[in-house]
């Protein structure tokens, strides 16, 4: 049986080529009425676009790239799941990249994604990048991009984040109402700008809480396990450290490890809170309770804005921000 074709529509319903071909792609110079009869047509024939016809024609590959610092990072592997159920559910096809947190591979990964010819970008920074170049371009030629956690410190750009200041003030707000006084701060590098919400969040809590702001009880990490080993050793000699919060994922893992290669010199272990989205955290030894990202919201979301932008009949289009909220889950005692 020989593939239905738009011309073979367009003489079955008696309509001009042009009009079936518009009413295809959803044209608002298309009735509905006239869109509706040639979309049921063209189910009952089968009829399937070529895609590279019509990306040839659309100047569109309908793909799309992804940019994360980790792929293994639970956090970012549930965003991605969520970014690749939406796009393909629209009909995109997604390319994955990671940067292993380096400037270089992120410069790199935007420029494979430029090469394919991909309709637009979703980004979450690398935990090196200090400078913006790459991204301003991007806005500068108006290819459609989103950003998502790590955001730049850049205007009028789409972003979808989780109020991170909110997240962590409760996190913090659960150790001080377990009575904790002492309670250090183990974060990521303070040129993330879900870094300087946390670390604000934490701060905030203390002070509404009557508890002074030591600064030596904050200990800033790269995601190297040795570099959480020395934060919890230097915490641990300089005071009596009752409660940890934790503010990223990847420090979370870390840190418990470096706790429990330590407890052998502790009279107790620290309660702990931390932004994660490991499963099954309740295992973990030591516990710890988690605040958790809603990330496969996050990447449904992000792909939903990012692909109503590449669709968008309009020149100019006045960029989102989506705002998701945390929740907090208790350890089981």
């Amino acid at each position: 049986m020989s593939k239905a074709t738009i011309k073979d529509i367009a003489k079955a319903l008696g309509y001009s080529i042009s009009t079936v071909s518009r009413a295809l792609r959803d044209s608002y110079e298309i009735s509905e009425e006239t869109k509706q009869r040639v979309l049921a047509y063209a189910n009952e024939v089968n009829y399937k676009p070529d895609p590279i016809a019509l990306s040839l024609k659309e100047k569109k590959t309908h793909s799309i790239c992804v940019i994360v610092p980790e792929i293994a990072n639970n956090f970012f592997s549930e965003v991605i799941d969520g970014i690749d159920y939406a796009a393909y559910n629209r009909g995109y096809s997604v390319f994955f990249f990671q940067t292993h947190e380096h400037f270089g591979r992120e410069v790199s990964a935007l420029k494979h994604g430029l090469d394919r010819r991909v309709d637009g970008f979703i980004l979450s920074l690398s935990g090196s990048t200090d400078h913006y170049d790459h991204l301003k371009e991007l806005k500068r030629d108006k290819i459609p991009t989103v950003f998502f956690d790590r955001v730049p410190p850049m205007e009028d750009v789409n972003k979808v984040v989780v109020d991170n200041f909110h997240g962590s003030y409760e996190g913090v707000k659960s150790l001080v109402l377990k009575g904790k006084k002492n309670i250090a701060l183990i974060s990521s590098p303070l040129i993330l700008s879900v870094t300087k919400e946390r670390v604000q969040g934490y701060k905030a809590c203390l002070k509404d809480h009557g508890i002074e702001v030591d600064e030596r009880m904050i200990k800033y990490c790269g995601f190297q396990p040795e570099e959480s080993y020395q934060a919890i050793k230097e915490l641990l000699a300089y005071k009596n450290v009752d409660g940890i919060f934790i503010n990223s994922d990847r420090l979370a893992l870390n840190s418990l490890d470096a706790l429990k290669r330590q407890q052998h010199l502790l009279d107790h272990i620290p309660e702990i809170v931390g932004f994660s989205n490991m499963k099954h955290v309740n295992l973990l030894d030591p516990p710890m309770t988690s605040i958790h990202q809603p990330a496969w919201e996050i990447g449904i979301k992000s792909a939903n804005l990012l692909i109503d932008q590449i669709e968008s009949k309009l020149k100019d289009i006045k960029p989102s921000q989506v705002l998701l909220k945390t929740s907090i889950k208790e350890h089981n005692k």
